[in-house]
């Protein structure tokens, strides 16, 4: 299935979270490899919308606050490197909108 096209991507998530260097988790680096940084987040969020969210998200697991989904597909960065890319995402029981969850380096191939 496709999630909705109005899915949210909280600008946070990359400004504050996944563009900025972390004690643990680091994913920035990874990120870097493709020239996404910080100062371009607006790239990486519009390639996040028309690249990964357009492919077909497969439900995981379901708890108390939602119905969690992966999308495992490529980011073609602004520097032409491509990166495969596990990216979760969950649709709110409460409120039924589906929102960005977090990135992780893919490590299966296709």
């Amino acid at each position: 299935m496709l999630l909705p096209p109005d899915t949210r991507i909280a600008t946070e998530k990359l400004t504050d979270y996944l563009l900025v260097r972390q004690y643990r988790g680091d994913k920035s680096e990874f990120l870097a490899l493709a020239g996404y940084r910080l100062e371009n987040y607006a790239v990486l969020l519009h390639d996040l919308r028309t690249q990964i969210l357009t492919v077909e998200a497969n439900p995981t697991d379901n708890n108390e606050y939602g119905q969690m989904y992966e999308i495992i597909g490529n980011l073609h960065g602004p520097n032409g490197t491509v990166l495969r890319v596990r990216t979760i995402w969950m649709t709110e029981h409460l409120t039924g909108t589906t929102k960005f969850i977090t990135l992780i380096p893919e490590k299966r191939q296709e």
